[in-house]
């Protein structure tokens, strides 16, 4: 399988990257290798996330890389990064 972003999951990532750099670089560049690393675990492991706990009836999957949620869906053989949230930000509607 291929993880692949959505536009506005891409930039959520960068805006990630680009907070966590201002105050902390050596931080930023942990972040984006968890990242990554976890990414990598998900295209061999896709159901390795688990169901969102707010919208549990929905097909989106999250993965965690703490402070940060990882919103997924499988659709054929790609793995759809969908949204990056910080931990605190709670989604009011899928």
């Amino acid at each position: 399988m291929k993880v692949r972003f959505t536009p506005s999951a891409r930039l959520q990532l960068l805006d990630a990257l680009a907070y966590i750099n201002k105050d902390d670089p050596r931080a930023a560049l942990r972040f984006r290798n968890k990242v990554e690393k976890t990414l990598r675990r998900l295209e061999e492991f896709p159901e390795s996330g688990h169901a969102i706990p707010e919208f549990p009836e929905l097909p989106q999957r999250e993965i965690i890389v703490s402070p940060y949620r990882i919103f997924y869906r499988i659709k054929g053989r790609k793995i759809w990064i969908l949204g990056i949230w910080h931990g605190a930000q709670l989604p009011l509607e899928p």
